[in-house]
């Protein structure tokens, strides 16, 4: 009987780590019946991604065509050195091959309402730091602007640009800081890799001061007082714009 008599089609359980990597080495090497094993064992994944893309003018089938190449790509590239699950490596290439399909078809359709409420909220964003010497909260934008707060992230996640796991979240001297680098070691979770999209996002949007306070206190495990030091400011001053910036996370999530 051969090893590949293991994985038959009807064996619907879930494929262990081991297994996963027996499978990826043999599709790796060109095995085909391995290569669609470890598709159809992750169809759910892929079915799953899809659906936060629809309602955007595209069909079903082809947003989940452009995953199931995403997860193929996943396959074909996947080392067991990168030290994450297969399935938390494979959802940033399922979604890489989806959003990129969308931005280079120029056609993530964004609504001209949803643009005019981005400008408006932009520009009220700007009005009220000038006015207050502080970031407004998403509540208050939404005050200004005469709306709620959902609309306003809405708006605002649709027309951000979407995210590589290889984008730099932080850098200093020649020790850059990449998004899969953050990844977690042992999770197995598809929704811990969007989380770090997220965090990455989140971090984009911080001014550099804050961006280099939190990645010092919470991926360089700095103290308030070596990052006081480090900026040359007071440690209560990195209390307070720690806290600030946390809550401003928080707002914007």
């Amino acid at each position: 009987m051969s090893a590949m008599s293991d994985f038959q089609d009807g064996d619907r359980r879930l494929l262990t780590h081991e297994e996963t990597l027996v499978l990826i080495e043999k599709a790796q090497n060109g095995e085909e019946d391995a290569k669609d094993i470890l598709v159809r064992r992750n169809i759910a994944l892929v079915k799953s991604l899809v659906k936060k893309f629809l309602n955007r003018g595209y069909e079903y089938e082809d947003l989940f065509q452009l995953g199931c190449i995403g997860l193929i790509k996943a396959i074909q590239n996947y080392d067991p050195k990168y030290n994450v699950q297969f399935s938390t490596y494979a959802v940033p290439m399922i979604v890489g091959e989806i959003k990129r399909f969308l931005r280079d078809d120029g056609m993530i359709k964004v609504s001209r309402s949803l643009k005019e409420l981005v400008s408006k909220a932009v520009s009220a964003r700007e009005q009220l730091k000038a006015k207050w010497n502080r970031d407004p909260s998403i509540q208050e934008i939404a005050d200004a602007v005469g709306t709620t707060s959902e609309d306003i992230v809405y708006a605002m996640e649709a027309v951000q640009t979407p995210a590589s796991i290889y984008d730099v979240i932080y850098e200093d001297d020649d020790n850059p800081i990449l998004l899969i680098d953050k990844m977690s070691e042992d999770s197995t979770q598809a929704e811990d890799t969007l989380e770090h999209i997220t965090l990455k996002d989140l971090l984009s949007r911080l001014d550099e001061r804050e961006r280099t306070i939190i990645i010092l206190r919470y991926f360089r495990d700095k103290t308030q007082s070596e990052i006081a030091e480090q900026l040359g400011i007071s440690q209560v001053q990195v209390s307070r714009i720690e806290k600030k910036v946390l809550l401003k996370m928080r707002e914007m999530m």
